[in-house]
């Protein structure tokens, strides 16, 4: 892997969302002495800025907050409401509820640079080949462009429309926490 250049990848953390399968706010359920949303935002390469997307709240590594109009909107939305904010080339997508995706976005910022001409997207893959465009690079101009207008209640899904390739990941990096089970098996409480 090479060393990634700071000033031309932002990351955008989708830290909204309802957390209705987990009971509670995942992202500030403790885990391992932090809570979820601080080992993902710890967890990426120190030199990216990072943009998060959601109702503001303190965090470990300085972060510009943003939200989707009107809030509640999805993914997609969100992603729209955190590209507002890029000024970088490249735009990284990690789910905020990722919180090992840190270990795993250089190499899609990598493969994303080493990519044949016309491919604006380096999308990983979970161990069963599942593309997530939740964890994944893109080239922000593309994104801009092939993002639709009315991105709210749409699904991220749509961002798959984009040519790209699919990154084979495995491990915790590749594993949400969706439900208090999830956060267990990632070292969370039980």
């Amino acid at each position: 892997m090479t060393t990634p250049q700071a000033d031309d990848v932002t990351v955008v953390v989708l830290a909204g969302g309802s957390s209705r399968r987990f009971g509670s706010d995942k992202l500030a359920a403790p885990l391992a002495g932090s809570t979820v949303l601080d080992h993902v935002v710890a967890g990426l390469p120190a030199g990216w800025p990072v943009v998060a997307v959601g109702a503001a709240r303190p965090t470990v590594r300085e972060v510009a907050w943003t939200r989707e109009d009107p809030p509640g909107g999805g993914p997609l939305a969100a992603v729209g409401a955190g590209l507002a904010l890029v000024r970088t080339g490249i735009l990284v997508v990690v789910a905020g509820d990722m919180p090992f995706a840190g270990s795993v976005v250089g190499t899609l910022v990598d493969v994303l640079r080493e990519a044949p001409p016309g491919v604006v997207g380096a999308v990983g893959t979970d161990e069963h080949g599942v593309p997530n465009p939740l964890l994944a690079a893109y080239r922000s101009d593309a994104v801009r462009e092939g993002l639709p207008h009315a991105a709210h209640g749409r699904p991220a899904r749509s961002l798959l429309r984009l040519p790209h390739v699919e990154v084979a990941l495995t491990g915790r990096a590749v594993r949400d926490v969706d439900t208090p089970a999830d956060l267990e098996s990632l070292g969370g409480p039980t």
